[in-house]
């Protein structure tokens, strides 16, 4: 059984396309993930201007919150 020489270009031709498709949408979906990223990071960075605790600062903070719990079991009348 012999195939007309039409239907191999015509599947050919089909394939080459359709790879085309997905190679475009594909970058396409690359790029905006790209951007995403971009904008994400533009965000972080704008967030980041903000000042960062010191670690001094943040020992004191944790050790105020150990007496906040410590008067709140004493207010409780829990014994720790």
């Amino acid at each position: 059984m012999e195939q007309d020489p039409n239907f191999y270009i015509i599947i050919g031709a089909f394939a080459v396309l359709s790879i085309g498709i997905v190679s475009s949408l594909g970058l396409r979906g690359w790029r905006d993930w790209l951007a995403l990223k971009h904008a994400e990071l533009d965000i972080a960075r704008r967030s980041s201007d903000a000042p960062v605790p010191s670690a001094t600062s943040r020992i004191e903070v944790a050790d105020l919150k150990e007496r906040v719990k410590k008067l709140e079991a004493i207010a409780a009348g829990i014994d720790i």
